[in-house]
């Protein structure tokens, strides 16, 4: 049986010969953008691949998830390579799609392109038989959080119970035959070429609705209830709650107006808001809701207005395993010739990779490829080596490490700790979230 090494060396050369194919499939997922649950023509390129490649694909997983299989020759555990089908909508993104607003302006193109590029690597080197366990080689939906009234519409069908892929996915079962899983994310190329942060925030989503009176904003607006003057003073009750927040919680509320009244000679009767509720831990996010929940409130008794208050779970905070980080670190250093992999440190933004991590060993590390600010106009793929071939590779290494021989690295990852949730206490905490609440001022 070849050496730990010689087998890395023998699946890079393999992506190595695919390389302008899997250049070719990050470019097309690139210039075809599908947001999420939507990701129809993009779930079907995976499909085809995992054909190719007799992966035997399971499609239709939450709606567009595909998911394959390379079972190794003896038992061990089983390590899942994700990659995230969706995009974002950035209109005014050069590449963006001139009939939805769809635009790949954070790097998933080069996740689903490195994923399938570890997939074509390891099945044509044979590695499989020098592997324990399985190795699943999934596409999921859905990872950013948008277009939140297309997913309540779903979830009013019965099509989805969560509004984030992977968390539909936990709840369906299809990572019950998982044990720890990988990604990339694409960066900006600022800092190291390649990197990990420890931690990141997690999320609750907030639509609320305030209603008033209407009545002629000039000449009778004493009879109106103005929905408008709540929602501003819900949003300075909220800002006012900053010093309430610990540091460490890293705390973020960021709410917008979607819906500001009808028309200027009219007092608002009805007003919209959404707001993210970001935190470090989960019970930074619950306090911090919470105290949302009651500056929404008194800012309708002040007002005399109603208000409607939904909560829906968005994402749980995020822990990479460092074990697994450090052991695609050292694969980092080697294929990109630096003695660069910082590990540590905070993201205050969010993902629904913390919702598995919560219950297998999970990392989330990102590499270079990209130019531009992300979820931004001018993110633009400025190396393709770098953003589709270099993270196929490292996945893939990282891959070998764990299952090699008898499995005995990742074996040994499953033994150092245990998962911060069941899958049960998971799907019961997110739908403990989910709320729907209406309040009345009372009159006076």
């Amino acid at each position: 049986m070849q050496s730990k090494e010689e087998l890395k060396g023998a699946v890079c050369a393999a992506i190595d010969q695919r390389r302008a194919e899997i250049i070719g499939l990050g470019e097309a997922i690139l210039r075809n953008p599908e947001t999420g649950f939507k990701e129809v023509k993009t779930a079907q390129r995976v499909a085809e691949a995992f054909e190719e490649l007799d992966l035997r694909p399971q499609t239709g997983l939450a709606i567009t998830g595909v998911k394959g299989r390379l079972p190794g020759n003896r038992p061990g555990p089983t390590v899942a390579i994700i990659g995230e089908l969706d995009s974002l909508k950035v209109s005014e993104h050069p590449l963006a799609d001139s009939a939805t607003g769809a635009a790949h302006a954070c790097g998933h193109n080069g996740q689903i392109a490195g994923m399938v590029g570890a997939a074509m690597g390891l099945r044509a080197s044979g590695a499989q038989d020098a592997l324990a366990g399985n190795l699943v080689f999934f596409a999921v939906p859905a990872e950013e959080f948008i277009e939140v009234e297309h997913r309540l519409a779903l979830r009013e069908e019965k099509k989805l119970e969560f509004l984030t892929g992977k968390s539909e996915l936990i709840r369906l079962g299809h990572f019950d035959d998982i044990d720890m899983a990988m990604m990339i994310h694409t960066h900006n190329g600022e800092g190291a070429p390649a990197m990990m942060v420890e931690t990141s925030n997690g999320s609750v989503i907030k639509k609320i609705r305030f209603l008033g009176r209407a009545a002629h904003a000039g000449s009778k607006p004493q009879i109106g209830i103005n929905a408008l003057n709540a929602a501003i003073l819900a949003m300075s009750a909220i800002a006012l709650q900053r010093e309430t927040f610990y540091e460490d919680d890293t705390i973020r509320i960021h709410p917008i107006i979607t819906k500001g009244g009808d028309a200027v000679s009219v007092v608002p009767a009805e007003v919209t808001l959404e707001t993210f509720v970001r935190g470090k831990t989960l019970e930074g996010i619950v306090d911090a809701n919470g105290k949302v929940d009651r500056c929404l409130r008194a800012a309708a008794m002040a007002i005399g207005a109603e208000v409607e208050i939904e909560t829906i779970p968005g994402y749980l905070p995020q822990n990479n395993n460092r074990t697994l980080g450090e052991l695609f670190g050292e694969n980092a250093r080697a294929v990109l010739g630096t003695e660069e992999f910082p590990i540590g440190g905070h993201r205050t933004g969010s993902t629904d990779m913390g919702d598995l991590g919560h219950i297998m060993p999970v990392i989330h590390p990102y590499v270079r490829g990209a130019a531009g600010n992300a979820h931004a106009k001018d993110w633009e793929i400025v190396d393709r080596d770098d953003a589709y071939v270099v993270p196929a590779k490292l996945l893939a290494m990282t891959a070998i490490d764990l299952l090699y021989g008898d499995g005995a690295a990742s074996t040994r990852i499953l033994a150092d700790g245990s998962p911060r949730m069941s899958k049960a206490q998971y799907l019961a905490f997110c739908r403990d979230l989910f709320k729907r609440e209406r309040y009345k001022a009372p009159r006076t």
